[in-house]
């Protein structure tokens, strides 16, 4: 991971403050947390932070969602360069571009993505476009593996791209436009790019099976039978068996233990015959009589 320090001094703003609409979404934030836990909620208010000054987390924000939440500047400095989620300096005004540059997206084109984004953007990551309109870096692992090669712009993912695929979706965001995202072939999510195998049949989703499958006969099947159980006027009970000895008083003496088993007795016998064992002389020897 790159080392991740605030951005310079010249292009920090010198203050930032809540519109009024995100001031009382905060408020509502941190009441849900207890009392004395305020601070769990400094991760979104950052994020709303970020989002309000158009991508990207000034030194100020930071600053001002501290006193919020009554944490020291160094805490909030801390988290805000811990995540990767929250980018410290400007970023495009209308896309920043992170692409994927795990394994599995190297191995299928994510180097020719980062070279689009050279092209059209700037040969260096954390670099604006000269317009301003675009930013780009290099991120870890996005969750899409099946789905690579892949880009996030803000919170979109774009899957199963080519280098004329991103062309396409940086002249998108140059227009205004917003592109769709998702797959950018066929597929629908992450089924295989050669097409379902299994579970292919229409009717398993067109709503004809609803009602006929073979779950619904058996429960219809169980329902009729106890109907019918329900119906049957029940069999008369059993003769009564032959009534029981009652029990003995509790005034009765318990009763006698068993004899012991013979080993048990002559195991006995053995040891109360054993001669004694004989008893160690005090230290010294014996003391002589005078």
């Amino acid at each position: 991971m790159s080392v991740r320090r605030l951005a310079p001094r010249e292009v920090q703003p010198e203050n930032f403050a809540f519109t009024d609409e995100n001031l009382d979404w905060a408020q509502k934030t941190i009441a849900k947390y207890p009392a004395g836990r305020q601070a769990s909620a400094v991760i979104p208010l950052l994020m709303r932070a970020q989002e309000q000054a158009g991508g990207w987390v000034s030194e100020p924000a930071m600053r001002y969602v501290g006193d919020m939440l009554g944490m020291a500047p160094i805490r909030v400095y801390e988290i805000a360069t811990f995540y990767t989620q929250f980018q410290l300096n400007p970023v495009g005004k209308k896309a920043h571009i992170q692409v994927c540059g795990t394994t599995p997206c190297m191995l299928r084109g994510a180097g020719e993505l980062m070279d689009v984004c050279k092209h059209r953007i700037h040969e260096e990551q954390f670099h604006l476009s000269e317009n301003g309109d675009f930013s780009w870096e290099e991120v870890e692992c996005a969750g899409t593996c099946v789905n690579a090669p892949m880009i996030q712009v803000w919170k979109d993912v774009y899957e199963d791209l080519t280098p004329a695929d991103l062309e396409r979706i940086l002249d998108a965001f140059e227009r205004g436009e917003k592109p769709d995202a998702g797959p950018q072939i066929a597929r629908h999510s992450s089924e295989p790019v050669t097409g379902l195998r299994v579970l292919t049949s229409p009717e398993l989703f067109d709503g004809s099976m609803v009602g006929q499958g073979a779950g619904l006969a058996l429960a219809r099947e169980a329902i009729a039978a106890r109907a019918n159980a329900e119906a049957t006027p029940a069999a008369p009970p059993p003769a009564a068996a032959a009534a029981a000895p009652p029990p003995p008083p509790k005034s009765d003496p318990a009763p006698a233990a068993p004899p012991p088993a013979k080993a048990v007795e002559a195991a006995g016998n053995a040891d109360s015959e054993k001669p004694a064992k004989p008893v160690a002389p005090p230290p010294g020897g014996e003391k002589k009589a005078d």
